[in-house]
């Protein structure tokens, strides 16, 4: 994941919080400090909150404050995330005997516990940890359904495939909005076509793997 910090504004902005992209990235046993990695996680942030603004999405996003500083509404996420999955990943091919990366009929929609993969939930354990109730559920639900289906659009028309997108929920005066981020690493895409810099998202273990998946998605959305 791309390393952030979050600074509270003065006490005249107090309802905003800014977002802040390192040029850092945090793998499972190792940091890696990459060039530009943070202004271009916020530029492909800040493209893809707006446009999902554009589709009336809620989200909790205000503006990008500088090339690596993202502002917000100031907000306390769920701590649990949605994975979307519109192929088979490793564990589904695994437990139902089907080829990885197949592309599924319909969406999987998984809730997954704060930043770890493997913590997979179902509705049970967030209504019973009272992590939230059911009506959050079917609205978080819905809006990660309506993302997916806008984005898989979005990416289908520059001859791309979105396979996979994580997202993340708060609420703020009794209403979900979307926040967290889309950086490399919540959003993996398929090219359908040939490109130098697409690298598999789903193995970016060196630097410039991860530079290259980077600049591959950056330059969909700021193409030259």
């Amino acid at each position: 994941m791309v390393q952030t910090i979050i600074h509270k504004l003065s006490p005249l902005d107090e309802k905003y919080i800014q977002i802040e992209f390192q040029d850092l990235v945090i793998l499972e046993n190792s940091k890696l400090k990459i060039k530009d990695i943070g202004s271009k996680s916020a530029a492909l942030s800040s493209y893809f909150f707006e446009y999902l603004t554009g589709y009336q999405v809620p989200t909790a996003y205000v503006k990008q404050d500088s090339d690596r500083i993202l502002k917000f509404v100031d907000y306390t996420e769920f701590k649990f995330f949605v994975k979307i999955l519109n192929v088979a990943d490793k564990r589904l091919s695994k437990i139902l005997g089907i080829k990885e990366h197949s592309e599924l009929k319909l969406p999987v929609y998984e809730f997954r516990y704060g930043n770890y993969k493997e913590n997979l939930l179902n509705e049970s354990h967030l209504l019973s940890f009272e992590f939230c109730n059911a009506e959050e559920i079917r609205s978080i639900l819905r809006i990660s359904s309506k993302i997916n289906a806008v984005l898989k659009s979005f990416f289908e028309r520059r001859n791309e495939f979105l396979t996979e997108l994580d997202l993340k929920f708060c609420k703020l005066n009794e209403k979900l909005y979307v926040c967290g981020n889309f950086t490399p690493f919540g959003i993996k895409v398929f090219t359908k076509s040939e490109n130098n810099n697409w690298v598999d998202p789903y193995k970016l273990k060196s630097s410039n793997e991860i530079k290259k998946y980077t600049d591959f998605l950056y330059n969909i959305v700021r193409p030259n």
